[in-house]
């Protein structure tokens, strides 16, 4: 008897391309739903990045595996009505279009509700469904510059620097898939589905939580600080010998033993250091007198005595140095995967570990339109009517 699955019997119609859409839907697929990930003729764009052979790429299948895969054109009117057919069969519908788009195609929430009442309907943007830049294209550089998140990644001298990975995209799809299962409580209950809308910069500026929070208690802009915490220290990274280390001494308690462990100890009376917002205060001179001595010794050295003293403190890795780790492996933070085009793909695993309901990241993405025809019959349309869409090009 196989596992059980947290969405068993769950199905989702994926219309999204790119990242946040896609990564979205994709662990809704992890946890077991099924995931029809909708494409148009040309497939989504992330199919043709980097290392792409014909139409699979690795950047595609790191955002849509263990999904189903259709084509379908909703320019067409026949391939907008295949669409509805499988939203009135959908619990959830995830879309990233521009907003009007899935108005103008006549399959935005409002239309489809009334074909299927329980639908939950997740649309993720640039800049939201309302307010005067809705109709605004958005892109995750774009987000990070609005929603204030560049104006603090980097040091007082670098110039605005975005965070490395895609941090407006990715926020945005977890506040979906947040809203997503919320909603499937709420019609759990009730019955009814909903409108879930939430977009790039929204998420940008919900994950800037302490930099608001002093914004608003003090009126300073926050302003970069390099590797350093706004709100205490020592906690940043400091250079070694032969490269650097982070260090979390985020207490008096942790700073003490930081101290004792670089042979300072009049530092835990000296009036700059006394308390956290002293440090604080004075930051720069903390974090210059602390790298004066860890410049001295290699990063291995350091590790050691901090740890031994018990100093939350490790090295900055590469993701090569990082996915090899012991925790990273004893964590399954990284698994193979076959694919049929691109061979054997090193790829994440899911930071999600549930002791019921296992979540699977061990599936490849779909090729593109690999199960139209799967899909379409099981859907209700007979082969002849499959042959018929495909000829009239509204699917492929």
């Amino acid at each position: 008897m196989s596992q059980a699955t947290l969405l068993d019997g769950i199905v989702v119609l994926d219309t999204t391309q790119v990242m946040a859409g896609p990564y979205c839907a994709m662990l809704l697929a992890d946890m077991g739903a099924r995931v029809i990930k909708v494409e148009p003729p040309s497939g989504d764009s992330t199919r043709s990045m980097a290392g792409a052979r014909g139409n699979d790429s690795p950047a595609f299948n790191a955002v849509n595996r263990g999904k189903q895969g259709i084509v379908l054109d909703l320019n067409h009117e026949k391939g907008r009505a295949v669409f509805t057919r499988l939203a009135r069969m959908s619990d959830i519908l995830v879309e990233n279009y521009r907003p009007g788009v899935m108005a103008k195609l006549g399959i935005d929430y409002d239309t489809l509700r009334t074909e299927n009442p329980r639908l939950i309907y997740a649309s993720i943007s640039g800049h939201g469904q309302t307010g005067p830049w809705a109709a605004k294209g958005g892109f995750d550089l774009v987000a990070q510059g609005l929603s204030g998140l560049m104006s603090v990644t980097g040091t007082p001298t670098s110039g605005p620097v975005k965070v490395g990975v895609p941090i407006t995209d990715l926020g945005a799809a977890l506040f979906a898939m947040i809203g997503i299962l919320g909603a499937l409580h709420h019609r759990a209950s009730t019955g009814a589905g909903q409108h879930i809308d939430t977009s790039l910069v929204d998420a940008g500026l919900a994950l800037s939580a302490w930099e608001v929070a002093v914004f608003g208690a003090t009126g300073e802009v926050p302003a970069p600080l390099g590797s350093a915490h706004r709100l205490t220290a020592p906690y940043q990274a400091f250079r070694c010998a032969d490269g650097y280390i982070t260090i979390g001494a985020a207490n008096d308690r942790n700073f003490a033993k930081v101290a004792r462990v670089l042979g300072h100890h009049e530092w835990l009376t000296d009036a700059r250091f006394t308390g956290n917002p002293q440090r604080i205060a004075h930051r720069e001179e903390l974090a210059r007198l602390i790298e004066e001595e860890t410049i001295k010794q290699s990063i291995a050295f350091w590790l050691g005595e901090l740890e031994q003293a018990g100093v939350p403190c490790g090295p900055i890795l590469n993701y090569k140095d990082a996915l090899e780790t012991p925790q990273a492996i004893a964590r399954e933070m990284t698994v193979d995967v076959d694919h049929p085009t691109l061979g054997r793909l090193r790829t994440l695993g899911t930071p999600i570990k549930m002791s019921a309901t296992p979540l699977n990241p061990k599936r490849r993405g779909p090729m593109l339109g690999e199960h139209t025809d799967e899909v379409l019959l099981e859907a209700g349309y007979s082969g002849d009517e499959i042959e018929q869409l495909r000829y009239a090009g509204a699917i492929a």
